[in-house]
């Protein structure tokens, strides 16, 4: 069952609040006071790695992942191996597709590049994952999906579904979540809503996603951290994240 140390908050939540190590040292310790005990690292200002080590080790907060920029993993992942390195960090993700595919071969040929970046990475103990949006799930000329071809094309790549951008995507993000058993260390968890007639983002529980299902799949998907984000917060960012921990404590960590 999901512990509450399983609960990470990513940090591009909170961009706004991280643009110095000033900023971001005392960002981190609002999410430790909110409850968090680990963090995904993206979105932030310019801060050595060791610091940020401290900072969070100082907290008790464990860096769970990092994201990193997509054509820095493909064209240099030794950069990406040194970061998370220096990070004693195990898992990243590739969080945007810095090539868009518009054919079934640029698709294949995408995740046979990021695969490459993978393998890299797993010679150093390190994991790849793939972080979706919408437009993964754009159709090719014969009818397959993004996202298919590059899980398929790409076995040392690990997983990171999205929630908010399945759904967004018209699929169900139980089902993919089922479909990456075993495969995906990392899930992103982000409610789907709606504000002004307009798709929006909420905290976990205040949305339209079936929660119970999700959260059972990724359980039984063998998902190690569970990561709330919210892209766009409709409130103070800090109160979203304080919201999500708090649904997902109170329905899920037994």
């Amino acid at each position: 069952m999901m512990k509450k140390q399983q609960i990470a908050a990513q940090l591009y939540t909170l961009r706004d609040f991280l643009k110095t190590e000033p900023e971001i040292a005392e960002s981190l310790k609002k999410v430790k006071a909110i409850g968090y005990d680990a963090v995904q690292i993206s979105g932030m200002g310019p801060i050595a790695e060791e610091n940020l080590v401290r900072i969070c080790s100082d907290l008790g907060l464990d860096i769970c992942a990092t994201h990193e920029g997509g054509q820095m993993i493909v064209e240099e992942p030794e950069r990406v191996i040194e970061r998370l390195s220096k990070l004693h960090c195990k898992y990243t993700a590739y969080p945007w597709p810095h090539i868009i595919p518009s054919t079934r071969a640029e698709a294949v040929d995408l995740a046979r590049r990021i695969n490459a970046s993978a393998e890299k990475l797993a010679a150093a103990g390190q994991v790849l994952c793939y972080h979706n949006h919408d437009i993964e799930f754009m159709r090719m000329e014969d009818g397959s999906l993004i996202l298919e071809l590059l899980y398929d094309n790409a076995p040392a790549l690990q997983g990171e579904i999205d929630t908010f951008w399945v759904q967004a995507g018209g699929q169900n993000p139980a089902d993919w979540v089922r479909k990456l058993s075993g495969r995906m260390p990392l899930l992103h968890l982000k409610d789907y809503g709606i504000h002004e007639r307009q798709r929006a983002m909420f905290p976990i529980g205040s949305g339209n996603l079936d929660w119970k299902s999700i959260i059972a799949e990724g359980e039984a998907a063998g998902v190690e951290y569970f990561i709330v984000e919210q892209d766009v917060c409709l409130k103070d960012p800090f109160d979203s994240l304080a919201d999500s921990l708090h649904y997902l404590v109170e329905n899920f960590v037994k």
